[in-house]
């Protein structure tokens, strides 16, 4: 009960729904990721929670119950007991239909290191095939080493293109070992580099300047790289697959540089 009139805090919202579902209760999905720190996730409908399969408690208000037989050992943050990430984002993604949102949450849980990818496939196998589908879709580029959803767009145009398979962000060194860049993606058959730029991480002055000089290394190495910006693999993903392929051949026509990638 609350003890000021008006709206509650979040806080608020999150402890009424643990007791609601008493004793044990985990907060999970989309409140639970924020709580650990994601960002790049959609505003929460709901607090998702999950309690143990036999206790009948059905979801109310604000409060989405969840019952069931895998209720996960919790993380606090303070007195708040939250899922895991792996299972708050599988829960969070069985309850979305946007698989743009689906992806970007799945990118960001990997990215920033909050789990692997390896543990999302966990966490799907045990949850079942009952709204997966575009979560299993989703984790389809993880798996290969894509970071973000612009990436997963590219890992879907190469796929099409039919081209040889490469490697997803893995650096890349020269004949003495030093570094050259860590290509969004790479062809290690022929040395060639495609990169994904959006304005937004290239425009101010600190990335404009990180851009000029990876792509110097590029051309000092002798290696052929494609930049693409993130907005044409959807609006024209055609034009893009021709140029990728053009880029590839000019890959495959000239010596292969002698520069490696990471083991």
């Amino acid at each position: 009960m609350l003890l000021h009139t008006g709206q509650p805090t979040e806080e608020q919202r999150l402890r009424a729904a643990l007791l609601h579902g008493r004793d044990r209760s985990v907060l999970s999905g989309i409140w639970a990721l924020r709580l650990r720190g994601l960002e790049n996730l959609p505003p929460p409908k709901d607090v998702h929670i999950l309690i143990p399969e036999e206790r009948r408690i059905v979801s109310a208000g604000f409060a989405h119950v969840e019952r069931t037989t895998r209720l996960p050992r919790p993380h606090f943050r303070g007195e708040l007991p939250v899922a895991p990430v792996p299972r708050a984002v599988i829960d969070a993604a069985r309850r979305l239909t946007d698989e743009d949102e689906i992806q970007a949450m799945m990118a960001e849980s990997v990215q920033r290191r909050f789990c692997t990818a390896e543990m999302l496939t966990h966490e799907l196998d045990q949850a079942g095939r009952t709204g997966t589908a575009l979560a299993r879709r989703a984790l389809t580029p993880l798996l290969a080493g894509a970071r973000s959803v612009a990436e997963a767009d590219a890992y879907r145009l190469w796929r099409r293109s039919g081209l040889p398979p490469g490697h997803w962000n893995v650096p890349i060194f020269d004949a003495n070992g030093n570094y050259i860049a860590t290509p969004d993606f790479w062809c290690d058959e022929c040395a060639f580099a495609w990169e994904i730029d959006s304005y937004r991480h290239h425009s101010d002055l600190d990335g404009h300047r990180a851009t000029v000089a990876r792509n110097a290394r590029y051309v000092a190495a002798g290696i052929v790289v494609l930049q693409t910006l993130p907005s044409r693999l959807r609006t024209e993903p055609a034009q893009v697959e021709r140029e990728l392929k053009a880029a590839f051949r000019t890959a495959q026509a000239r010596p292969r540089p002698n520069v490696r990638r990471a083991a």
